[in-house]
């Protein structure tokens, strides 16, 4: 494939972020169905990674039972690495976790990540049904650490419990934040980091000076030698510029549900001004500023200047089409003029 490099900035490996959209008018399991037909096309193509995020309690989004889409995905897939982006740790015990995640890797090899999170990914009641192991930075690093210990071949240290269907997985860990407090935690750990740039952008450079100026490679959670960070875009790429900020109202729709307190699924293309004030526009564009939205040739400009700007050294782009049908064609459109 030929790539659209105008920068001659090296192409990073790009990988994708999956919340299970649910558009109006599709059921449950149409949306499943979408995004493992994503899944398989991501494959094909040479993406790098695809991650499913945790959310709770939204009806626009089918990605709850996260551990369960990742295994249906690698069952579907034979190359792409399928993890998740991430995994809410105060929604669950460590040792769920580990034993799900290792019983993965027993099943599809070493294709699976574990992207971990301290935010619930829901409201606060949610959160609180939810709830099983604490946010607090202290007790979210040892979770980690132990859950890093049921994974290694050694074992579990001081600690009588054994995960044994984990060990020895050495399960890849990612820490994911939008703050530098979640960059010093990853740097802490010694693990990778993503930040959640694509709706956190007032951060996210900090973040990453701060992850990277903390690293610490002898940490005994640690899986790195050196830093390595991965930089959260939203995506609508499309045969035109035109019809590419079409189809990015999509997206410019939900987040006002969101900020609103509105929410509903995923809505057709259509003119903005026709739904919110122009004030209430330009505060969603603000959450969504980390973006490539255009032709081909647009988008791999924009992404190369995001790459350029960060020194990410891996792009997890998110897309919200109405049509799944689009998404497919943005998939193929991308990994063409990426040079995938």
């Amino acid at each position: 494939m030929t790539s659209l490099n105008s920068m001659n900035t090296p192409h990073v490996p790009l990988s994708l972020l999956d919340l299970v959209p649910i558009s109006e008018g599709m059921t449950t399991r149409e949306a499943i169905n979408a995004s493992m037909e994503a899944a398989r096309a991501a494959d094909r193509l040479g993406y790098e990674r695809l991650w499913f995020a945790e959310h709770h309690n939204t009806n626009s989004l089918a990605s709850s039972a996260t551990s369960l889409l990742i295994d249906r995905a690698a069952s579907l897939t034979e190359r792409i690495r399928v993890g998740s982006g991430g995994i809410m740790l105060p929604n669950h015990s460590p040792l769920a976790v580990i034993e799900q995640f290792g019983t993965l890797v027993q099943f599809h090899g070493d294709r699976i990540d574990l992207g971990l999170g301290r935010a619930p990914g829901t409201d606060q009641l949610t959160a609180q049904l939810l709830a099983r192991t604490s946010a607090e930075p202290s007790a979210f690093l040892a979770a980690v650490e132990q859950m890093r210990d049921w994974s290694r071949e050694e074992g579990s240290g001081d600690v009588p419990i054994h995960a044994d269907v984990a060990r020895g997985t050495e399960v890849p860990m990612w820490i994911l934040g939008s703050t530098a407090n979640g960059a010093r935690l990853a740097a802490q750990l010694g693990l990778p980091f993503s930040v959640a740039s694509h709706f956190a952008p007032f951060q996210y450079l900090h973040a990453l000076d701060v992850y990277r100026e903390n690293f610490d490679p002898d940490a005994d959670a640690a899986q790195l030698e050196t830093p390595r960070t991965m930089v959260g875009v939203n995506l609508v790429i499309a045969d035109t510029d035109e019809e590419a900020q079409h189809q990015f109202t999509t997206l410019q729709q939900m987040f006002l549900g969101v900020v609103t307190g509105q929410r509903r699924k995923i809505q057709p293309p259509r003119p903005l001004e026709e739904v919110a004030p122009d004030q209430l526009i330009s505060q969603v564009d603000q959450t969504l500023s980390i973006r490539a939205v255009g032709s081909p040739s647009t988008v791999v400009r924009q992404l190369e200047e995001i790459v350029a700007a960060t020194g990410a050294d891996e792009l997890i782009l998110t897309a919200y089409y109405f049509d799944p049908a689009d998404r497919l064609h943005a998939l193929e459109l991308l990994a063409q003029a990426w040079g995938l």
